[in-house]
């Protein structure tokens, strides 16, 4: 009896053994991951497919591989572009595993491999760069990127699907450089635009005024337009332009048809009743020259005495002068 319960003892042992090798060797391997098998520590050649598998107990190890895309943001970098410019730049890349067994061999974190080559890589790009490339061309640059990458990911087994640079970061006072420097730029613009729309009305107004200057009647008509669109506004007041050479028109037509002025009459005679007219007093008479050619002395006394001379009536005198 003693027998039988130790042998029953060590079949119960054997069984259960068995199952928890059974167990540990059966593997189910999902659709995206592959399986990498270490028989006694070495590398078998083929990696184990999707589905259940049976490894052979005490004797094979697993590693099973994600085969999907993995995406990576790589860190801010800081550095100088070539044209003396200090800058940050991030990044985002998306790679995956081609091939297991080089992943898990070659590396020994591909993952965290990758991402330090993403890094330094970067910021060669950045001193070999413009910023002008970095803000602009940046279809150049992740080809770069990608491969710089793509030089160590090969042997490792990785793919690289896409490299960008995903944000700019550039100093304040650069900002304002850049704000001001596009300001001026539409200015500039703005100013050629308007100078050349200024331009293409004077041709048009001078082609419009010199066809009208053919046609005295579409100025008219031109003038009545401007008055309708005027009167459109509701004004109370109505300024209408009148031309100059109207003006003139009617003035010469004006002088050629005034009657030429008639000759004033005659003054009428003053009648008998009218008083007399006050006598002009004659001028003082001049002295006598002598013969030798000059005054005579007697000449002189008698204008020295009386100025007035008898050029005044005595009857015109005024009283007390008699004397």
């Amino acid at each position: 009896m003693a027998m039988e319960a130790v042998s029953a003892v060590i079949g119960i042992a054997a069984v259960v053994l068995g199952l928890g090798g059974l167990k540990s060797s059966f593997r189910v391997i999902k659709q995206y991951e592959r399986g990498v098998v270490y028989r006694f520590g070495r590398v078998r050649p083929q990696a184990k497919q999707p589905g259940p598998r049976l490894l052979v107990p005490l004797m094979d190890r697993m590693t099973k591989v994600n085969m999907q895309v993995v995406t990576m943001p790589v860190p801010s970098q800081e550095g100088i572009t070539r044209d003396n410019v200090s800058v940050r730049v991030d990044a985002v890349l998306y790679f995956r595993v081609i091939d297991p067994i080089k992943a898990t061999v070659h590396v020994q974190n591909y993952q965290f491999a990758m991402l330090q080559v993403a890094q330094t890589s970067l910021r060669s790009v950045i001193g070999k760069s413009e910023l002008d490339d970095l803000l602009s061309g940046r279809e150049a640059i992740h080809e770069g990127l990608e491969l710089l990458l793509a030089t160590p990911a090969v042997d490792w087994g990785i793919h690289i699907d896409r490299v960008e640079i995903k944000d700019v970061a550039l100093p304040e006072s650069m900002k304002r450089s850049m704000a001001r420097q596009a300001e001026a730029d539409r200015e500039r613009r703005a100013r050629i635009i308007t100078a050349d729309g200024e331009l293409q009305a004077s041709q048009k107004l001078a082609q419009a005024a010199s066809t009208m200057d053919a046609t005295p009647s579409a100025m008219q008509l031109r003038l009545l337009q401007t008055v309708v669109e005027v009167a459109a506004e509701k004004n109370s007041t109505l300024v209408m332009p009148f031309p100059v050479e109207m003006l003139r028109f009617f003035e010469r037509a004006a002088g050629g048809d005034r009657p030429q002025p008639e000759a004033a009459p005659a003054p009428a005679p003053a009648p008998a009743s009218a008083p007399a007219a006050v006598p002009v007093p004659a001028p003082a008479a001049e002295p006598v020259a002598e013969a030798g050619g000059g005054v005579a002395p007697a000449a002189l006394e008698a204008a020295k005495d009386d100025p007035i001379g008898s050029a005044v009536p005595a009857e015109r005198r005024p009283a007390g002068e008699d004397a």
